[in-house]
């Protein structure tokens, strides 16, 4: 890999915390960070952070913000300018905050609260607002006790919920996405669970259209966009592996085709595709460790299958364009600025 002429990667500040973070988001529209956690006290802890000229100015930081330890995050269902951050808790909890609220009076910023699961959420998306201007603003959440769940904050109960077959065997929703809202009647959900599992469940039809084994649990999943017709899919595991999915052919039996890669020499915790251009992305690792992606489509997308003739995906390949190395812990969590 020669780095001379990639992407660099040149780090403008860093600060300690007196929280586990779980998860950080850009406040959309801003040059602010909002970073969620657990304190050593078991609460919530929220804490914003705006970039200045000598490194970051702290707006706002409460260590018992919630009444439990928040685990994920998302920015995705809010209006530019309305700083909605919505937040999935250890005891199941969904809430809605106001960030631009909460600077001066916390009690006052919550918008919605529901108990959404039965144990920890570990994974919230959400849709319809600055990243997607189609459909209605909705939120995905996946949790511990196996349930996918689709909420419109209008209303405190699930629009469509997903269970597993048997709770006694329910298997843990690691990660969720939202994806192919190309029109206001299109929208699909993509979840990746403990066991390798990986699910796509269309929303207007309402039925599972496609799902699959990665044979190591699913530790996140991310469409390239999410106002596009589903063009493909990086989803990330334990032990060392990614895969991308091209997601324009769907084949009666072999499914979608992809292109896998080892990273990081352990767990790739997440994975987020750059805003500004799609084909780029970014892959964070148990080794403190990230790596800088390309995605180069073949030439042809769609072939004809060995055995029935039918259309079939030919998935592309990926180029590492840079790698570094930026803690000693594990990187669980990464969010591109959409504004720069």
């Amino acid at each position: 890999m020669n780095t001379s002429s990639a992407p660099q990667m040149i780090e403008y500040a860093n600060k300690s915390l007196d929280f586990t973070p779980h998860d950080t988001k850009w406040i959309p529209g801003t040059a602010t960070l909002a970073a969620c956690g657990v304190s050593p006290s078991g609460k919530g802890v929220l804490s914003i952070h705006e970039l200045c000229r000598d490194g970051t100015k702290e707006l706002f930081h409460d260590l018992s913000f919630r009444s439990s330890g928040i685990k994920c995050a998302s920015f995705g269902a809010s209006r530019l300018g309305d700083g909605h951050l919505a937040m999935g808790s250890y005891d199941g909890t969904l809430a809605i905050c106001d960030v631009n609220v909460a600077h001066g009076d916390r009690n006052n910023s919550q918008l919605f609260c529901v108990k959404a699961h039965e144990g920890i959420i570990n994974a919230v998306d959400g849709v319809g607002g600055t990243t997607c201007s189609y459909g209605a603003p909705e939120l995905v959440t996946g949790g511990r006790d196996g349930c996918v769940k689709v909420w419109d904050q209008r209303t405190t109960k699930a629009v469509v919920t997903l269970n597993p077959d048997k709770s006694s065997s329910a298997r843990d929703c690691w990660t969720v996405a939202f994806g192919d809202s190309y029109n206001d009647e299109e929208r699909s959900i993509l979840a990746g669970f403990d066991n390798g599992d990986v699910k796509l469940f269309d929303l207007r039809t309402s039925k599972i259209v496609w799902e699959t084994n990665v044979e190591n649990g699913v530790t996140s999943v991310q469409f390239d966009r999410q106002d596009i017709q589903k063009n493909k899919v990086v989803v990330t595991t334990l032990e060392s592996q990614l895969r991308c999915y091209d997601m324009r052919t769907q084949h009666s039996t072999d499914g979608f085709a992809f292109t896998s890669e080892r990273a990081h020499r352990s767990t790739v915790w997440l994975s987020k595709f750059l805003p500004q251009n799609r084909d780029i992305f970014l892959t964070g690792g148990g080794n403190g460790g990230l790596n800088i992606y390309k995605y180069h489509y073949p030439q042809n997308r769609v072939g004809k299958h060995g055995q029935d003739g039918a259309a079939v995906g030919i998935a592309g390949s990926v180029e590492l364009l840079n790698s570094r190395v930026i803690s000693t812990q594990p990187v669980t969590s990464f969010d591109w600025s959409p504004d720069r």
